[in-house]
């Protein structure tokens, strides 16, 4: 199994920034799928989830309202569109798997009920 993320990159605050995530080794249309993130100094925080159809996401408070998840299940890829970008969003963003989770929860939001990852992807929000 392996996820690729990609779409980090350096954007002024206000600005937006899509992540994709492409998974393969694994029955994408089955699972859900999360986006974390670790700022540096910090532990890495549950950011958003989203159900095997893409009906449902649920998100951390924080980004509530200014990131979507997505994801098309034809091209194995997950999304997290992130608008109204702020300094405080810079981190390190995940994508996980969750295949054990059942795949209509959305609220999936800890590290350990995902247990695949991809790489990363670094986005950094100037101020």
């Amino acid at each position: 199994v392996q996820l690729q993320a990609s779409g980090g990159g350096l954007v002024q605050a206000g600005g937006s920034l899509r992540l994709s995530c492409v998974a393969s080794g694994i029955t994408f249309s089955n699972i859900v799928v999360g986006w974390f993130r670790q700022a540096p100094g910090k532990e890495r925080e549950f950011v958003a989830s989203i159900i095997w159809s893409g009906d449902t996401t649920y998100y951390a408070d924080s980004v509530k309202g200014r990131f979507t998840a997505s994801r098309d299940n034809v091209k194995n890829t997950a999304y997290l569109q992130m608008s109204s970008l702020k300094s405080e969003d810079t981190a390190v963003y995940y994508c996980g798997a969750s295949p054990k989770s059942f795949r209509w929860r959305s609220k999936v939001t800890r590290e350990n009920e995902y247990e695949y990852w991809g790489q990363g992807t670094q986005v950094t929000v100037s101020s």
